[in-house]
């Protein structure tokens, strides 16, 4: 008889997916391979969610909870198990993100998480060299949810323009994701600014910054060094950030001139060639 792996689901959302979906699949009488049949995937993937050698995606989960009719419980359960594969440093600040009303980010290195393609995640992702890319580009897509709530938070970005030339990822990918800022162009809850070369010294030259609002708490400044990440709700540190950023949204282009700035680079630097 082949050895089970028991799993204690009180030890992570992960450990209860995966024992969850194992209780789940008994249930109805299926073998791993036939639930796999089932979901168009391996035996072998089901069992490695079962015992959680690997991480669930929401499409996963969705189907399992089609095949299975599970009214939702994986759709809803997912969402825990991939906030739980961001980094420990990194889930509170993605906790308040979730909750905020309005996020105003300056991002002078790479395209701010939440407007990022999959494949721009990934190669972004991947230059810190994790154990489980997989994951933790799915934990970053994840977070991109709050974007398509009914109400989500109205957001304001003002871009660097050399996050438009550095080329992450590779020509198509480039040119994937500045299609994907476009896109944004018409959104009433997403403006995005660039601020120019010709702009020379700003307001931030030390680096991003994001400042988050909420309906009942006290507005957030957070900021990323090497290996992790800081917030703060000190008022000086507020005024500051908020001074600065007013600012570079002063000098960056329009919203309408960052449309054509953006559309200019994607076609002279990102363009199709012979």
């Amino acid at each position: 008889m082949a050895n089970i792996q028991m799993l204690d689901p009180t030890l992570s959302p992960l450990n209860y997916f995966g024992s969850e979906l194992r209780r789940m699949r008994e249930a109805h009488g299926l073998k791993q391979n036939e639930l796999g049949a089932k979901l168009y995937c391996t035996g072998s993937l089901i069992g490695q969610i079962e015992t959680t050698k690997k991480v669930p995606t929401r499409e996963f989960a969705e189907a399992v909870d089609q095949a299975l009719r599970t009214d939702g419980h994986f759709s809803r359960l997912v969402g825990l198990v991939l906030r739980s594969q961001l980094p420990s440093w990194f889930r509170p600040y993605a906790d308040m993100e979730a909750k905020a009303a309005y996020i105003s980010t300056f991002q002078s290195q790479v395209v701010y998480g939440l407007l990022q393609t999959e494949a721009y995640a990934r190669a972004v992702l991947a230059t810190g060299m994790p154990d489980d890319l997989d994951s933790l580009v799915a934990a970053r897509m994840e977070r991109q949810r709050i974007l398509e709530r009914e109400q989500p938070p109205l957001c304001w970005v003002v871009l660097d323009e050399a996050v438009l030339h550095r080329p992450i990822g590779g020509h198509e990918v480039m040119r994937a994701q500045l299609g994907r800022l476009l896109e944004f162009s018409s959104n009433r809850w997403m403006q995005i600014q660039v601020l120019p070369f010709e702009a020379g010294e700003h307001a931030s030259l030390d680096g991003s910054f994001t400042s988050m609002r909420f309906d009942d708490d006290p507005d957030i400044i957070y900021t990323e060094d090497l290996i992790s990440g800081h917030m703060t709700a000190n008022p000086d540190t507020v005024r500051e950030a908020s001074l600065r950023y007013a600012r570079l949204q002063a000098t960056a282009l329009s919203v309408e001139k960052s449309v054509a700035r953006i559309s200019r680079v994607m076609e002279e630097r990102y363009g199709d060639r012979p």
